[in-house]
């Protein structure tokens, strides 16, 4: 999936952004938001980890879906069911090969011109690149259905219309019209080179300002035909560390503080200047382990790894919630996919010694496995933008030291770890993966998991992969049986759980700090949202 990344915390830039951090806790110029006497002066502000990385939806524009800016075709709610974006209703012919979606009446761009079907066609197209979701799908064409005509197929109406062909059919094409990587931007966002220079979206709210990476301001638009919205300001700003994210939200300069570390929960919790809210996801946090690695390679060596972590005590140590713990890749939070019938991922350092001796390691005089003359010796990668990454690294680090893997942890920017899956420098990487960026699910798998190469997606398979479960992901893309598509994901859990090419350590829950000045305040599951429109200020 294509995302932002915040940089090395050694880098310039992240110097810069803490720096931006520090400067808005001093400076009372920023806490204006709060001190204004109406509503529609007012500006939400929102805070979190996630610089604005690329204003290319396929790259990284997710933060303008997310503050509501731009739309996609398809939308989702809170229960993973599928609801209108831009499209406001959708048909699909009764041989699963040609849908159309009817586009919003009237809708309009935040330049003032209207959307069109060629302009969502083109986007359309565009989302067909490699580094989106959209070119899972068996797509055929994807064309303007706007000229009058009846399509038999499907009995459409005359309207201003989308049709998507298809080769064979594929169920899961709305949650992949969802993904932020489909957006649809006006024709004036782009450059004559075709690169994005301007977001010019549709949603119920148009950007002010735009100062990548860092931060952007929106305000409500005038042209949206919703019910328009109690908030009419808002700006998101990318600050590094929770810490201050935490202090920001308490000293009243930020109305929404995303991610926050475990201690700044427990101490904005006692202090009671703001709410806090949590919610589970569909997000594992998990170890990605190169399975070309001669140290990897044997199912044996990923198993003695994931039999060597106490994921309990590391969920209680780190996130203070054991129950966080993950016994499968699949959190409880992803309906479908999560198997209640799996034996749990066990904690068995002897078990381990066992599987590694095996295979041919002995411990050296310092502790550390040795094998015709080399050490076990791996590094793993991580990030800070999610503040407990380096801690739970350094966990990691220690129980594997423990019986016998020497590992270094090295933490810097998340767009080395891509960098390292598609030049295969990676060895291991500890990271937060969301199976719920596509509400289905299937196409984030799909995505991680089906190459038969086993090169899956930056965040996933690194040189695994599993016949079956690449059939069944081949079975279940044009399966309409709930039973038979039940089954293929039971079998493809079963084959993530055996093979381990991500060795799952915790599950993740979305932490917010919210202003008491605004109700209506809630997290989304999926993350797809900050859900602006619904907020009201209380005073």
């Amino acid at each position: 999936m294509p995302s932002g990344s915040p940089d090395s915390p050694r880098s310039p830039r992240r110097r810069r952004l803490l720096g931006a951090g520090a400067a808005a806790l001093l400076s009372p110029a920023l806490a204006e938001g709060a001190m204004t006497s109406t509503a529609a002066d007012r500006t939400v502000r929102v805070i979190g980890p996630w610089e604005l990385s690329s204003l290319d939806p396929l790259r990284g524009g997710y933060l303008f879906a997310r503050m509501q800016v731009a739309e996609t075709l398809v939308d989702y709610d809170a229960q993973a069911r599928p609801v209108a974006g831009l499209a406001s209703r959708w048909q699909v012919s009764g041989d699963g090969l040609a849908w159309r979606f009817a586009l919003r009446e009237g809708a309009r761009f935040h330049d003032g011109s209207p959307v069109r079907a060629a302009d969502v066609v083109q986007a359309l197209r565009r989302a067909l690149h490699p580094a989106g979701v959209l070119g899972q799908a068996p797509i055929d064409a994807i064309e303007d259905a706007t000229d009058g005509a009846t399509d038999g197929a499907i009995d459409a109406k005359p309207a201003a219309a989308v049709r998507i062909r298809l080769r064979q059919p594929f169920p899961a094409l709305p949650a992949l019209l969802s993904h932020s990587s489909t957006q649809i931007l006006a024709p004036a966002s782009f450059g004559a080179d075709g690169a994005v220079r301007a977001i010019v979206g549709s949603g119920p709210y148009r950007i002010v300002t735009l100062e990548p990476p860092q931060r952007f301001s929106v305000a409500a638009f005038d042209g949206w035909q919703g019910p328009a919205p109690a908030v009419r300001r808002a700006s998101y700003l990318a600050v590094g560390r929770a810490e201050m994210r935490a202090l920001m939200a308490e000293a009243g300069q930020a109305e929404l503080a995303y991610g926050l570390d475990p201690g700044s929960v427990a101490r904005l919790r006692r202090g009671g200047a703001v709410r806090v809210l949590q919610q589970p996801i569909p997000r594992t946090t998990a170890l990605k382990l190169n399975a070309r690695h001669p140290l990897l390679a044997d199912p044996r060596a990923r198993q003695a790894l994931s039999l060597a972590l106490d994921r309990r005590g590391i969920a209680q140590a780190v996130l203070r919630e054991p129950s966080l713990a993950a016994t499968q890749l699949f959190p409880p939070t992803l309906a479908g996919w999560h198997r209640a019938d799996l034996p749990g991922l066990a904690h068995d350092p002897e078990r381990a010694r066992v599987l590694l001796a095996e295979l041919g390691w002995r411990p050296g005089a310092d502790g550390v496995l040795a094998r015709d003359g080399k050490r076990f010796a791996l590094t793993l990668q991580t990030f800070p933008d999610r503040p407990e990454l380096p801690v739970i690294a350094a966990a990691i680090q220690e129980q594997l030291r423990l019986i016998g893997m020497q590992v270094r942890v090295a933490i810097g920017n998340s767009s080395e770890i891509p960098l390292g899956h598609r030049d295969g420098t990676l060895q291991m990487a500890l990271i937060a993966r969301n199976y719920g960026a596509v509400p289905d699910a299937f196409g984030t798998i799909a995505q991680d998991f089906g190459a038969a190469d086993g090169n899956g997606a930056d965040w996933g398979a690194m040189g695994w992969s599993s016949p079956a479960l690449t059939r069944a992901l081949a079975a279940m893309s044009s399966a309409t049986d709930a039973v038979r598509t039940q089954a293929w994901r039971a079998q493809i859990a079963g084959a993530l759980h055996q093979g381990l090419p991500l060795v799952p350590v915790l599950w993740y829950q979305q932490t917010l700090a919210a202003s008491p000045q605004l109700s209506g305040v809630s997290i989304d599951p999926f993350e797809r949202s900050y859900r602006l429109t619904e907020l009201q200020w209380t005073r």
